[in-house]
């Protein structure tokens, strides 16, 4: 029996070509247009042919999607201003041709620093477009399962969308460990501790808190089953940002301080939602977690 291809360890393209159909990925902006950051050459930074991004459309389980894909490889798949118009860009010919759904392959650090603003506006700019998307009917699924994770504006950009699948070895946050440690010390966070960074930002954990609605294994396989789903209950539903599900996603997160603000480990959070042997939630396979996980997690 073959292996299961390690989401995590595709690139940007290879999981686009293994996660849609043969073939059907249809790049909007190819390499030999060389569309690259006007900025990092004026650093003696590299750039890359693509900006670390490769947006378009495909074909998922047979219906049209549009799509895009960080690049985890180029500098983190940090976001500067090219790489996030390209992300507008998308949104917005998704909204232009009325799109079933947009499927975004997050990998990224956040803001790439050399651009400095331009990347904080590109970041806000993604925002608006895909809640622009939702507001014209568009779902959009986001998958995170790369080494980098999904932190800084992409995370927030990612918790935007209407549904998040990841892996175990996904991570997912406002901010990387290594800024935490940088701003309050390595008494507050230790970056160091692998352990305990996917622990705290790590797939399980973000299911658990009911930030992320899917989790699969590291298996491309896995995760084209869990966007194929997504998109196939979205279809025709609403999908816009309601007020009444800001409320409830508020209310969830009072929730979380009330019940979890004091405590310092995941751990300890997992044995306070009463998960069975909670200490070894790290080792379990992905079924048995979600059986462990069941009736435990927020907002299930």
């Amino acid at each position: 029996m073959s292996r299961p291809a390690s989401y995590q360890e595709a690139t940007a393209r290879e999981r686009l070509q293994q996660l849609f159909d043969p073939d059907s990925f249809e790049e909007f902006l190819p390499p030999s247009e060389r569309v690259v950051s006007p900025h990092l050459g004026q650093l003696n930074a590299p750039v890359a042919f693509d900006d670390g991004v490769a947006v378009g459309r495909a074909k998922l389980g047979g219906v049209t999607i549009y799509a895009a894909a960080q690049e985890g490889g180029f500098m983190g798949g940090a976001v500067g201003e090219v790489h996030g118009a390209k992300l507008v860009g998308l949104l917005r010919r998704a909204v232009r041709d009325q799109a079933t759904a947009v499927v975004l392959l997050v990998e990224s650090g956040g803001v790439r620093l050399h651009e400095a603003n331009a990347g904080l506006i590109a970041v806000s700019e993604v925002m608006r477009a895909l809640l622009d998307a939702r507001a014209a009917g568009i779902p959009v699924i986001v998958l995170v399962g790369g080494s980098n994770g999904a932190f800084g504006g992409m995370g927030i950009v990612s918790r935007c969308a209407n549904v998040v699948v990841m892996s175990e070895e996904g991570r997912l946050a406002m901010s990387g460990p290594e800024v935490i440690e940088t701003a309050s010390g390595v008494e507050e966070f230790d970056s160091r501790d692998r352990a305990l960074v996917w622990r705290t930002s790590g797939g399980k954990h973000r299911y658990l808190m009911g930030d992320c609605q899917r989790i699969v294994a590291d298996d491309i396989a896995a995760f084209r089953a869990a966007a194929r789903d997504a998109v196939a209950a979205l279809t025709g539903k609403q999908v816009e940002l309601t007020l009444e599900a800001l409320e409830a996603e508020q209310q969830m997160l009072d929730e979380r301080i009330a019940r979890f603000g004091t405590l310092q480990d995941p751990v300890d959070i997992w044995s306070a939602m009463q998960i069975a042997d909670a200490a070894n939630i790290p080792m379990l396979d992905v079924d048995s977690f979600i059986a462990a996980a069941a009736k435990h997690r927020m907002g299930a």
